[in-house]
């Protein structure tokens, strides 16, 4: 890189150097004047009563003190959610109790809601005493059973008893379990 250096450029005379004086000190005085307020008068600026006076609104409301952008997430694209409570997507119907085959059925329909994902169901049914209702079971029924994407499968839920003579009695079913996994 080159590097000059100017030597001799200053202007010799009187005249130009008394202009330049001046021209500076009436910059100084302008600046002076200027910042201590004593230049030019500011012009006075009338506002009309109609307008409303200017406020200030930094969008923050001191009585709704949630925050107005809330972060939400999503899951990953190629993998959906689910609930591993599976009784949701399950229903049942039919409820009943054979007194010649002394067994009580119960039909379970299961539609898996995904379209994407197999999902394999562990199923509790259990036949439960209705009067009195006191917590207690006449039967339980488990079983495991995959279901397709978008399917639905349907099966009967039995439970025999082993007593030979049974009088009258109440029960109500109910599907206690539906454990649902990814396949």
């Amino acid at each position: 890189m080159k590097q000059g250096m100017r030597r001799g450029t200053g202007i010799h005379g009187g005249a130009r150097t008394g202009i330049r004086a001046a021209v500076a000190a009436g910059l100084a005085l302008v600046t002076v004047a200027t910042v201590g307020g004593c230049a030019f008068g500011r012009p006075r600026v009338t506002v009309p009563s109609s307008f409303p006076s200017p406020t200030f609104s930094s969008g923050y409301d001191p009585s709704d003190p949630t925050p107005s952008y809330e972060p939400t997430f999503s899951p990953s694209p190629t993998q959906e959610t689910y609930d591993p409570d599976g009784r949701s997507d399950v229903r049942g119907s039919g409820c009943d109790f054979s007194d010649s085959l002394r067994q009580f059925t119960y039909t379970v329909s299961i539609t898996n809601p995904s379209m994407n994902d197999s999902f394999s169901y562990d199923m509790a049914v259990n036949w439960m005493k209705a009067k009195p209702a006191d917590g207690k079971a006449y039967g339980l029924h488990e079983r495991s059973i995959t279901v397709g994407p978008g399917d639905t499968e349907t099966y009967t839920a039995k439970y025999t008893v082993n007593q030979s003579s049974i009088g009258r009695f109440w029960f109500t079913c109910e599907i206690t379990r539906a454990h649902k996994s990814r396949m």
